[in-house]
């Protein structure tokens, strides 16, 4: 009887897999009740397509190599960082998926703007998340050094919002 329960979970998870790959998910999590003092957790997961990005973000390396001197290193690190602003030390990324809001009310005047000083716990943005308004503070003091989203825009989660230094 455990033989045929077995295979039967191999079914079902085999199932999920399909699923999984189907639908583009990256995780599926079921919970299976069989009785009182017996269940089936299963969570299958796959590593997401995103993940591949940071091996293409390697690929500098291989510059350093072509160029013997170590001074021409960082420089070439510098305008990578430029490209990809979730790469940047001050950037601020959301931490929800969302839409946008610069000013708290339409016609205010905007949180911030670029060139302002910020204080650590300043709002800097509004997302909105299933009709929450979600304020996104400054996490530390400096300077608005570039806003990377618009009024409305939709954001996802780790999308970079501001740069901050």
């Amino acid at each position: 009887m455990t033989d045929t329960k077995h295979e039967a979970d191999v079914a079902f998870i085999k199932a999920l897999a399909e699923l999984l790959r189907e639908n583009d998910l990256t995780e599926l999590q079921v919970k299976r009740e069989y009785g009182d003092d017996d269940s089936l957790n299963v969570r299958v997961s796959r590593m997401s397509q995103t993940v591949a990005a940071p091996v293409q973000v390697a690929v500098p390396a291989a510059a350093p190599a072509a160029a013997p001197a170590a001074a021409p290193a960082p420089a070439a690190e510098a305008p990578a960082a430029m490209d990809d602003p979730a790469s940047h030390p001050g950037a601020v990324t959301s931490p929800m998926v969302g839409t946008v809001y610069m000013q708290p009310e339409p016609g205010a005047p905007a949180f911030i703007s670029v060139g302002a000083s910020v204080s650590e716990g300043d709002t800097l943005l509004i997302v909105e998340a299933m009709k929450t308004m979600n304020h996104i503070h400054a996490p530390k003091s400096g300077t608005i050094k570039r806003i990377l989203v618009g009024d409305g825009d939709a954001v996802e989660f780790g999308t970079p919002l501001v740069i901050v230094e």
